[in-house]
């Protein structure tokens, strides 16, 4: 009697699976780190050739050669470059981003003291400019071809045009200068007002929290014109992505296919055609979350908002190495994040892009 031989599961499979991911794991991660240590070290050559000697904004004019020595010694900048960069490298793999020249505090600590407030600016702008792009794509490409349509590309236009800074200082002109009826570029609470208990680092909630709702309307005045630029140079590149992903998923064989299949018109454009367009607008808002974290100085410095922008802002206008250095290291990281993001739901949304 011949026997049925059962074919038993090998773990070879799942194992050749998990080292191709380790592998491209690690690769990926490679790469980001090269990416780092790349814009690293291109700063720290930059900043120390273009950039003006800090010494020159720290002494007095009066002083004389021996002070200025000895304050270059203090800086550590009395070596020549390639002994200063060995040095920051060797702090910077300890955690180490130095101290600031301006406050004298560690650079660490200083992002780390700004980053509330540039939270605060960024998540507001980032949901309105995310989720009016989005939704104004899609309607003009619905409605392509009509008012609709041609509405909304007229102003992305001209949100595409203005630069923030300026768009910001025509802001404060027309509704602080003139109406009078929202505040200057005071900072994140009017001048005399104490901020609320620290709790999640947004004056908002946290004057919210501790039931100080007047805190929480000043908090939130504050807000309304740098939220708006900001949101403004996140929505118009969304829009013009999303309308044209949409256009051409509209087009395409397989809603025109299920269309004639006789599916429900909006089960078509949710499961086929939106599912396609946002393919794209998944790296606008990538860009979209960089621009607001890492790229609105010029818009913090007209507001006077005390984030990491206009910490950087002051960086360079006192050439202070560590902070610019500190300020461009946390610029590529969350840069080299968001992209790793990016990739993953790409490959969520579109299984074809899976390697």
């Amino acid at each position: 009697m011949v026997g049925t031989v059962t074919a038993q599961p090998t773990a070879e499979p799942t194992a050749a699976r998990l080292a191709a991911v380790a592998l491209l794991a690690g690769r990926k991660l490679g790469g980001a780190l090269l990416v780092i240590w790349g814009v690293v070290t291109f700063t720290f050559l930059v900043v120390r050739v273009v950039a003006p000697d800090p010494i020159g904004l720290l002494v007095p004019p009066g002083a004389g050669t021996e002070v200025r020595d000895a304050v270059r010694t203090e800086l550590g900048l009395d070596g020549s470059i390639v002994s200063q960069y060995g040095i920051y490298l060797g702090h910077l793999a300890r955690g180490d981003l130095g101290t600031s020249f301006g406050t004298n505090q560690p650079v660490s600590s200083d992002l780390l003291d700004r980053f509330p407030a540039t939270l605060e600016l960024a998540v507001p702008a980032l949901i309105i400019g995310v989720v009016l792009g989005t939704g104004l794509g899609i309607v003009a490409a619905l409605r392509r071809g009509r008012l609709a349509d041609h509405a909304v590309r007229v102003v992305t236009v001209a949100a595409l045009a203005m630069p923030p800074f300026w768009l910001g200082l025509m802001l404060l002109s027309l509704f602080f200068v003139s109406l009078g009826i929202l505040p200057g570029p005071i900072g994140r609470l009017p001048a005399g007002v104490d901020p609320p208990p620290t709790v999640t680092g947004s004056y908002v909630l946290d004057a919210l929290l501790a039931g100080d709702t007047q805190t929480a309307g000043l908090a939130a005045a504050q807000l309304v014109l740098p939220v708006a630029v900001l949101a403004c140079g996140i929505f118009a590149p969304i829009t013009r992505v999303a309308r044209s992903g949409m256009v051409e998923a509209l087009r395409s064989d397989y809603v025109r296919t299920a269309t004639a299949y006789g599916f429900p018109h909006r089960r078509v454009l949710t499961a086929h055609a939106l599912r396609n367009a946002l393919l794209p607008v998944i790296t606008m808002i990538a860009n979209g979350v960089a621009f607001a974290f890492t790229g609105a100085v010029l818009v913090e410095g007209v507001f006077g908002w005390p984030g990491i922008g206009q910490y950087a802002l002051v960086a360079v206008q006192q050439s202070d190495f560590p902070a610019l250095q500190g300020f461009v290291l946390y610029a590529a990281v969350v840069y080299v994040v968001l992209y790793a993001l990016v990739d993953l739901a790409y490959a969520a949304a579109d299984p074809r892009t899976r390697s």
